[in-house]
C-alpha cells in the first residue's frame, strides 16, 4: 500500500507479522499500588549505558501513571505464561491478585516465573505520534532459564514446545505438510483414486520451514507464507511421521489442487482418517479463532493451545 491509501487495521496487521516476545510492563502509582499491562513493543537500546525501551499508547489507562513514575519494570514472559499475558491485557481492576510477584531492587513489580526481568529508572520519554517511547535505564535484572513466549499475527508461539515436537518426529523420513488457507478455504490435492490430501513432501534433511516453503511455492505457483506449527503425529497405520504447519496463500490460480471451503470440506474423501480429524479440528478452531498444536499419534494426543491475545 502507498501512504495515501493506508488502512489502520491493515497497517496494524502488517506490523503484527513481525514475531516478538511478550512482556508485562509494571510500575507503581503515586499511592504505591502496582499497575501493569501486556506489551510486545519492547526492545533493547544500549549496553553502555544499559538502556531499553517500551512503547505506550497515549490512550492507555496507564499513560499518566507510567509517564510520571520514577521507573518501571519489564517482565519477559515465559512460554508457560499465556494466562498471565491475557490477565494483564484485560481491563480488570486487580491484575496482580492472580499472580505471584514482588518489588524489584529499584521498586518496580517483578513477576514470578518469567524468562527475564529488568527493573529500570526512567531515563527519557520521547513523544512519538499516538504513542510515547519510554526509555529506561536498567538498574537491576535477572535472566532465567525458561524459554520466552512469542507472538505474531495475533497468536502466541511457544518455541520450546515447537522445537521438541519437531524433534520428536525427526527419526526416519517424516512427511511435512501444510494446511494452506485462503479466503476461508483450504488447499486440497486430488489423488489418482479420487481421494484428497494436504500438500505434502518427504523431509530428507534441512530446516522444515524452509523446505516446505520452497515446495509449496514450486507446487502451486502461488506466494505462500508458512506460519505456525499445527500438528506433529505418528500415523501407525501408514508408518509415517507427520509435521504439519499452517500457511496462507495469496490470490491467484494454483497449479496443483483446489481450494475447498472450510465449511464444506470433503472429510469423507480424505486420504486417511488422521487427515480428516486434523481438518475437522482446523474447521472448529477457525470458527473460534483459537488454534493449537497437536502432538501424539493418529488415535490420541494432546492439543497445546496457541491462545489468541485477549
Amino acid at each position: 500500500m502507498t501512504t495515501a491509501s493506508f488502512d489502520p487495521r491493515a497497517l496494524r496487521d502488517a506490523f503484527g507479522s513481525f514475531m516478538t516476545g511478550v512482556t508485562v510492563v509494571t510500575a507503581n502509582d503515586t499511592s504505591g499500588r502496582p499497575i501493569g499491562f501486556t506489551a510486545n513493543s519492547f526492545a533493547s537500546v544500549s549496553i553502555d549505558p544499559p538502556l531499553l525501551l517500551v512503547c505506550l499508547a497515549k490512550t492507555s489507562r496507564n499513560f499518566a501513571t507510567m509517564t510520571m513514575a520514577k521507573g518501571f519494570g519489564v517482565n519477559v514472559l515465559s512460554e508457560k505464561q499465556m494466562t498471565v499475558s491475557n490477565t494483564f491485557a484485560k481491563p480488570v481492576e486487580d491484575r496482580f491478585a492472580a499472580v505471584e510477584w514482588k518489588n524489584g531492587p529499584h521498586g518496580a513489580p517483578i513477576l514470578a516465573g518469567v524468562s527475564a526481568w529488568f527493573d529500570c529508572s526512567t531515563n527519557e520519554i520521547v513523544d512519538a505520534g499516538d504513542h510515547a517511547i519510554l526509555i529506561g535505564r536498567v538498574e537491576a535484572f535477572e535472566n532465567g532459564a525458561m524459554a520466552g513466549l512469542g507472538f505474531a499475527r495475533g497468536s502466541y508461539i511457544t518455541p520450546g514446545l515447537s522445537s521438541k515436537a519437531v524433534s520428536a518426529a525427526a527419526e526416519g523420513v517424516p512427511l511435512i505438510a501444510a494446511v494452506v488457507e485462503r479466503d476461508g478455504a483450504v488447499l486440497l490435492i486430488s489423488e489418482a483414486d479420487g481421494r484428497c490430501r494436504l500438500p505434502q513432501m518427504e523431509l530428507k534433511g534441512g530446516e522444515p520451514l524452509a523446505a516446505l516453503q520452497d515446495y509449496l511455492t514450486d507446487a502451486t505457483g502461488l506466494a505462500v507464507e508458512v506460519g505456525f506449527l499445527y500438528s506433529v503425529y505418528d500415523n501407525k497405520a501408514t508408518g509415517h511421521q507427520h509435521i504439519v504447519y499452517r500457511a496462507v496463500a495469496e490470490p491467484g490460480d494454483t497449479k496443483a489442487g483446489r481450494f475447498a471451503p472450510i465449511a464444506d470440506l470433503p472429510l469423507d474423501a480424505m486420504d486417511n482418517s488422521a487427515t480428516a480429524d486434523l481438518l475437522r479440528r482446523f474447521a472448529a478452531e477457525s470458527a473460534l479463532g483459537n488454534f493449537g498444536v497437536y502432538v501424539g499419534d493418529e488415535k490420541q494426543g494432546k492439543v497445546h493451545p496457541y491462545a489468541r491475545k485477549a
